[in-house]
This record gives C-alpha cells, sequence and structure tokens, in this order.
C-alpha cells in the first residue's frame, strides 16, 4: 500500500509541473499553466535605461525583465507563464525641457503598456512587444526592438488603426501618441 501511495504521489508531482518552452513558442500552442522561458538569455542584453532624439523630443527607455510573469486572459482562457520584457518611457521636448509623457509610475493596466510577447525568428531574433496605446487605446500596435551592437537597441514602432467612440472616450482626454513612429530609430544605451 505504501509503494502504490509513493507511485501516486510521484506521478502527480509529475503532472502537476508546468511544462517548459522556448521563448519563440505560439502561447496557443502550449497547455495551460506552462511556461515560455527565455531559454536563450535573449532578454537580458535588452534590460536598461537607452535614448534617443526625434522630432525635436528626447525618448528614454526604461526596459526591465520579468520572469515567470502570468499571462492571464481571464476565465475559460489561455493561463500560462512568460518571460517577458517591459518597457516604461519618458518623452521631453527638449526645446523647452517639459515633459510630455512619463510612464514610470503609471500603474493603469490598459495604458501605455509595453510588454514583449514573442521572437521574430525571421528577423534575426528581433523581440516584439506589444503596445496598448494612449488614452482609449489610441496608438496601440506593435513595437520590433533589434540589438545592432551592444550599446544600441533599433526601435520600430508599428501603430494600429483604431476607431474611437467619442461617448467612452471623452475629447477631454489627451490622446497624442508621443512615441516615435519611425522604423530602425537607434537608441543609446546610458
Amino acid at each position: 500500500m505504501k509503494k502504490i501511495l509513493l507511485f501516486a504521489l510521484f506521478i502527480s508531482l509529475i503532472t502537476c509541473k508546468a511544462q517548459i518552452y522556448p521563448l519563440n513558442t505560439f502561447f496557443e500552442d502550449v497547455p495551460n499553466y506552462s511556461y515560455i522561458k527565455d531559454l536563450d538569455n535573449l532578454l537580458p542584453q535588452y534590460v536598461g535605461t537607452y535614448k534617443a532624439t526625434f522630432q525635436g523630443n528626447e525618448i528614454t527607455l526604461f526596459i526591465t525583465k520579468e520572469d515567470k510573469m502570468l499571462i492571464d486572459y481571464g476565465s475559460n482562457d489561455k493561463k500560462y507563464y512568460h518571460d517577458v520584457l517591459h518597457i516604461k518611457y519618458i518623452v521631453k521636448k527638449l526645446s523647452t525641457g517639459t515633459i510630455l509623457q512619463d510612464t514610470i509610475n503609471l500603474i493603469d493596466p490598459k495604458r501605455n503598456k509595453i510588454i514583449s510577447i514573442g521572437i521574430a525568428l525571421y528577423d534575426n531574433n528581433a523581440i516584439v512587444l506589444n503596445y496598448s496605446g494612449t488614452n482609449c487605446g489610441v496608438g496601440n500596435g506593435s513595437i520590433k526592438l533589434k540589438k545592432p551592437t551592444d550599446n544600441q537597441i533599433s526601435w520600430s514602432y508599428y501603430p494600429d488603426d483604431s476607431l474611437l467612440d467619442i461617448k467612452e472616450c471623452p475629447l477631454s482626454l489627451d490622446r497624442t501618441v508621443y512615441l516615435p513612429v519611425a522604423k530602425d530609430l537607434i537608441f543609446t544605451k546610458q
């Protein structure tokens, strides 16, 4: 009887352990509570503070890595763990020093959230991120980061088009997208 209990405990431990998949795995292809892990250590090379200027603005990116972040799309939907990059940023007008947008202490999970979602294998392992957009989701889209040198990242931002419902998005809200809409803009590590 003791052997049967030990065998049952062993089997339950094996089946309960989350399966681990490489970072380039599509989330729909993994079972619930699996772990999409940065097995090749691609993400740490992007961590740091980076600056660039674009159209009279200075943009500072603060890139951090979070291991085993739970991604939960709600009840009856996919749940899994994922190693991700988070980007927070400050956009400052160079001519006046005025801060146009600062997301460092922003805690609203529906606005200005930039988080990695995978790797573009076809593009030299570029990191692909999702941007939730600013107020009312304006500017939501994708961002691609590449690493041309140890001290630089290349930034390409592709905003999506969306229609606004004025009832749900009052005119009084700032809907300006301050992030640089550019392809291959170089940011330098500070």
